[in-house]
């Protein structure tokens, strides 16, 4: 993000946090603003530019899953998610609803530093690097998946997919045919960095299986192999 201030959006409703990041995270170099529910998000982010969100899961009205699960379905945008509450079932349900990341309070603000440049290194990322040229547009079942232009479609309809999902899925197909397991997917999904959600990969198969099986349940396309990995089997074997 060479020449571009990053704008990141706080949501907690506790203020004294608020101000703590807020000034952290400008001596770091980024725009920072802060909110406390999603009423002041909604509004905030449909009038500035913003690059990154911070958001608290205990919010006064609807809550922080809510709030990420509402925004998934038409935005992308990064989201970092905070919560007094660590405990692995909220750090799982968080990333089901589409957040990036997830951060247990108390927490150091060098730690969020991290996870902030790790989720913007991933979404910089995208599209990853690949010659026009080079890049061959991957077809299955009625799918076609367009790594220029980033899209899949399912005839003409277009498929709304995250960047993660799109990286994944991509990742899947260039590999079609071949077990690969979770370790695996880290290393070729380029700037995803390992953090404590070692089930994180199955959290992505999970949302990417509902965008596009027929039946999520019984998946055609993307197969779990126990004990090794996932098959992406573009014929659609069952």
């Amino acid at each position: 993000m060479s020449g571009h201030t990053t704008h990141i959006l706080i949501v907690d409703d506790d203020t004294g946090l608020q101000g703590l990041l807020s000034d952290y995270l400008t001596r770091e170099g980024f725009a920072v603003a802060a909110v406390a529910d999603g009423q002041a998000m909604t509004a905030w982010l449909a009038a500035h530019s913003t690059d990154l969100m911070i958001l608290d899961l205990m919010l006064p009205g609807e809550d922080g899953l809510a709030l990420a699960r509402q925004m998934r379905t038409h935005t992308d945008l990064p989201i970092i998610m905070l919560s007094a509450r660590g405990e692995a079932l909220d750090r799982i349900v968080g990333l089901e609803v589409g957040a990036d990341d997830y951060l247990a309070k108390p927490f150091n603000p060098r730690e969020l530093l991290a996870r902030i440049r790790a989720v913007l290194r991933r979404h910089s990322a995208s599209p990853r690097e690949v010659e026009p040229e080079r890049a061959e547009v991957m077809r299955f079942g009625g799918y076609r998946l367009d790594p220029v232009l980033r899209e899949l479609r399912l005839g003409a309809e277009l498929v709304n997919l995250t960047c993660g999902e799109f990286d994944l899925l991509q990742v899947l197909s260039e590999h079609a045919e071949r077990v690969l397991s979770r370790d695996r997917l880290l290393d070729l999904l380029k700037g995803y960095e390992r953090s404590p959600f070692d089930r994180s990969i199955d959290v992505q198969i999970a949302r990417l299986r509902a965008k596009i099986e027929p039946d999520s349940k019984h998946p055609r396309y993307i197969r779990t192999i126990w004990g090794k990995g996932y098959l992406f089997t573009p014929q659609g074997d069952t």
